[in-house]
């Protein structure tokens, strides 16, 4: 459970911008350490634990909009020059975090305890994030299928130019989902900001598994992530469990580079073409 959480809240944010604009972003990580950042000044300054989280999510987004409005836009339709320019944001990001907080900041205690099942103890709040990750799954499906924005954005992932010509404004819909792609890495860094070290490199961490996901993935955000998340958890904790953590990480990239060289449109490419062949015989 607790890497699949893991997975999902790192991803999540990557995979609706790359799987809605094309657009490769190289300080994704960097956008989850300025989550953490913010939220845990705000905890230390007395603000309640669930307030500082969301305003953490919410500043990143702001920071996303100013990118986007800068930089991004600019970009559209060009994924190699989105990858050099966001590879220089996340460097900017990270020395002019450390030049300004130094190489670390002072950490808070993991909130809400734990509980003990046999002789194994877990961390109610690890428990609380596999929770959270599931719930943010359900709200994206339903936003993205059941409201007038997820339709537009659907329709401008398929083509964008049929989506313009019926009046769909398709770079407010790039700018909107950047932002909550933002967003979404605010929050990651948010809560994971009490379960580890907070410091300029504390967004490296999630980077190589974020991508990983994505990619196994494919371009659907929503179907790809929860099957990639579902799939590479189980191999990451059940390596990580009986061979440790340097293990884990490495099976994590083998399966993917497997599953890539097998099935190179990923999960939901792999998915949509199961699809066709049952409508086709069906029809």
């Amino acid at each position: 459970m607790d890497s699949f959480s893991f997975l999902i809240l790192a991803a999540i944010g990557l995979a609706i911008i790359f799987g809605m604009m094309g657009v490769i972003n190289l300080a994704h990580g960097e956008f989850i350490m300025l989550g953490a950042y913010i939220t845990t000044l705000l905890s230390l300054a007395g603000v309640p634990i669930p307030l500082a989280i969301m305003l953490g999510a919410l500043g990143v987004g702001c920071f996303g909009f100013i990118v986007d409005k800068l930089i991004i836009r600019h970009l559209y339709g060009r994924p190699l020059d989105s990858v050099v320019a966001t590879w220089g944001i996340s460097l900017i990001m990270g020395q002019g975090m450390l030049i300004i907080m130094g190489p670390s900041l002072q950490g808070l205690s993991t909130p809400l305890g734990s509980f003990t099942v046999g002789d194994i103890n877990y961390s109610t709040y690890r428990l609380v994030l596999g929770i959270i990750a599931c719930l943010l799954l359900v709200i994206l499906y339903w936003v993205f299928m059941h409201t007038k924005f997820g339709l537009r954005s659907r329709a401008t992932m398929q083509n964008e130019e049929i989506a313009r010509s019926l009046g769909t404004n398709t770079s407010r819909m790039y700018t909107s989902t950047f932002v909550i792609g933002s967003m979404f890495a605010g929050l990651t860094g948010g809560l994971y900001s009490f379960t580890m070290s907070i410091g300029p490199t504390f967004g490296s961490g999630f980077l190589m598994e974020s991508f990983v996901t994505v990619i196994v993935g494919g371009a659907n955000p929503l179907i790809g992530t929860v099957m990639a998340g579902g799939t590479l958890g189980v191999v990451h904790s059940g390596l990580s469990y009986v061979f440790g953590t340097f293990i884990g990480r490495v099976g994590l990239l083998v399966a993917a580079i497997l599953f890539i060289r097998l099935w190179p449109t990923g999960f939901s490419g792999l998915i949509e073409k199961k699809l066709i062949r049952v409508k086709r015989y069906n029809g």
